[in-house]
């Protein structure tokens, strides 16, 4: 069962549609015994870094979710601001992140380039994963003004370029980040979701 977190932010419809079409068993999360009947979780996420982290903060059954990742050690996909509340803190905003990833959120310094980064863009692999299993040279789209600094390299599984490169795919351990959006990418979507849901 996979749980799909809703906080208030993010294409909840869009991710239960994907996960629906793959044939997977889904479940909206709004109380905390729903936490227990699911192998992994899915945090989309849409809006300020500050917001994002208050709202989950909030959730009746956060810091049940928060065991189940850190001490059972349960799969979570965070996706744009849902993989940036995962670090400790983000140019964004005041709010202290999630501190489960060593890392922090940066805006892009770029004067040339149009901020937001929005549009297709392509991923540069510098560690495989499973994550990336037949997507890693696919394109997908992006829609950010920030982005995530991570502390340890070997965590990076991808960069993407814009101007400078930028980290877009993320693995420590059972803690999983990715940039972009794969609700808006279409097949590689959909391929990468179907590969996140088939890592044990």
């Amino acid at each position: 069962m996979i749980g799909i977190i809703d906080y208030g932010l993010g294409n909840i419809k869009a991710f239960s549609n994907i996960l629906k079409n793959l044939n997977y068993q889904y479940i909206i999360l709004n109380e905390k015994t729903e936490l227990e009947k699911c192998s992994k979780f899915i945090l989309p996420g849409v809006g300020a870094f500050d917001e994002a982290v208050l709202k989950i903060k909030k959730l009746n059954y956060f810091k049940k979710l928060e065991n189940e990742i850190l001490v059972k050690k349960k799969n979570i996909l965070g996706i744009c601001v849902g993989m940036q509340v995962f670090l400790e803190k983000s140019e964004e905003g005041s709010s202290e992140g999630l501190n489960w990833v060593n890392g922090t959120v940066v805006k892009f310094s770029s004067n040339d380039q149009r901020i937001p980064h929005m549009g297709w863009n392509k991923l540069i692999v510098k560690n495989n994963h499973d994550i990336l299993k037949d997507i890693s040279k696919s394109e997908f789209y992006f829609l950010h003004s920030y982005y995530c600094k991570i502390r340890n390299d070997k965590n990076i599984c991808t960069y993407t370029n814009y101007e400078e490169n930028f980290c877009s795919v993320f693995v420590e351990n059972n803690i999983f980040g990715i940039q972009f959006h794969p609700e808006k990418s279409h097949s590689n979507g959909m391929q990468l979701i179907k590969n996140f849901v088939s890592i044990k």
